[in-house]
């Protein structure tokens, strides 16, 4: 995979290979603004009311990337076999002692909401109608690791608690850790999630089931379709893509001038009146703040030609800009959520173990947006926890200074959280 944009040439496969050696290596020698005031900016206040509910706003939690596997699924309860087939580290083991000798002592067997840390008090605050993360962790206790590939994520199947504690709608599996184990490590996957009530979008038995979106049924009426598409830019390997009988990842190809066509079919063939159309796509290199001009015309296009009212980026390790297209968000990277690299150094510049719970209100009558709130949160101790002051304001400065390319802008709240302005 080639990095596109102005980060270093560097995909992730590679990052955590050499990281993994210099880890290797230190264990074994240490053994109140909102939205401008505008009518296309604010939902009205006369908003009507069903049952209790307003009728008009949608309020989804959005994130990154969310991997559960390796040191991580060593801490919960029914920690999986921890050998690994990386270059240089062959323990689960040892991510989680070079951890804990970055951020001290970190619990075993720890209870399901655990890694959720503080971001359970925020999701209780905000109330979200509906809740999707890019699941990056194989979930299965069978399988053979891809051959060739060299980074493989899994989590045992028993430890699914941890994502069921924080009540998650759609776990997205279109992206480059899905078939670490292969494709019967695929089928256990998805056999889990749906075991656990838990909607899924993005990969399937074949490719009719892979590019099926989620439909998440809204209170007042209409549903939330939630469609994953996974790209080779982002190091998803072509041989995943689903096929007829083939299980494996509804793939996107960015460079081909069908890509719009293939998602406006799939939206005209699945959504209905009152329903609003959510592309959650895993695109683009890990580093680099930069927004290649090729990926922000097609999230346009996707917008203007498909259908599409919310483009959920993922991949990158840290946050990227927002954009807001024709009244549409366009999350173009949201940044690691949740992940095992604690003390793994080499990016320090990019702050990865920063990044946001994404808190957009759309309208339910036409899927503008009406308000997005950015919590910050940094991982630390394998769990999610609110940014410090100074954190804040890293990713504030960082974001605003990329941000005005596209027409936003972020504003400090007095509760430490965050909220977008775009004109």
């Amino acid at each position: 995979m080639t990095q596109r944009g102005d980060g270093p040439l560097h995909d992730r496969r590679s990052f955590l290979s050499q990281a993994g050696g210099a880890m290797l290596l230190g264990l074994t020698a240490g053994a109140g603004t909102g939205a401008m005031e505008h009518p296309e900016h604010r939902g009205s206040a006369q908003d009507q009311k069903v049952d209790g509910v307003d009728a008009r706003r949608i309020r989804l939690f959005l994130c990154g990337d969310v991997m559960t596997g390796r040191g991580i699924d060593q801490i919960q309860p029914h920690p999986g076999d921890p050998r690994l087939f990386e270059p240089y580290v062959r323990s689960a083991l040892q991510y989680l002692e070079i951890a804990e000798r970055a951020s001290g002592p970190i619990p075993r067997a720890v209870g399901p909401a655990y890694i959720w840390g503080d971001a359970l008090a925020d999701l209780d605050r905000a109330r979200p109608d509906v809740r999707i993360v890019n699941l990056e962790t194989a979930v299965t206790k069978t399988g053979e690791p891809w051959p060739g590939k060299g980074i493989h994520y899994r989590m045992h199947p028993a430890n699914i608690g941890c994502l069921t504690a924080a009540q998650i709608d759609c776990c997205v599996l279109a992206n480059n850790h899905v078939l670490d184990w292969g494709h019967d490590g695929l089928l256990e996957t998805i056999a889990v999630l749906r075991g656990a009530g838990l909607r899924i979008a993005g990969a399937g038995r074949d490719e009719a089931e892979a590019c099926t979106p989620a439909a998440i049924e809204l209170p007042q009426g209409g549903r939330v379709l939630v469609f994953g598409f996974g790209s080779s830019s982002s190091g998803v390997p072509e041989e995943w893509a689903a096929a007829r009988r083939r299980p494996g990842v509804c793939m996107l190809d960015e460079d081909d001038s069908r890509a719009v066509e293939q998602v406006a079919r799939l939206v005209r063939a699945a959504q209905r009146p009152g329903d609003v159309v959510v592309a959650s796509i895993h695109w683009g290199g890990n580093w680099g703040h930069g927004v290649p001009d090729e990926q922000r015309l097609l999230a346009h296009r996707l917008i203007e030609e498909a259908g599409v009212d919310l483009v959920h980026g993922h991949s990158s390790h840290h946050p990227r800009p927002i954009e807001v297209h024709l009244g549409k968000l366009i999350l173009y990277g949201c940044g690691d959520f949740l992940n095992d690299y604690e003390g793994i150094g080499g990016y320090e510049a990019f702050r990865p173990e920063l990044g946001f719970m994404y808190l957009p209100e759309l309208d339910a009558s036409d899927g503008r947006l009406l308000r997005l709130v950015l919590v910050p949160t940094r991982i630390g101790g394998f769990r999610v926890n609110r940014a410090t002051d100074d954190e804040r304001r890293w990713l504030l400065e960082t974001l605003n200074r990329e941000a005005h390319r596209v027409g936003t802008r972020l504003l400090e709240q007095q509760d430490g959280s965050l909220e977008l302005q775009w004109t």
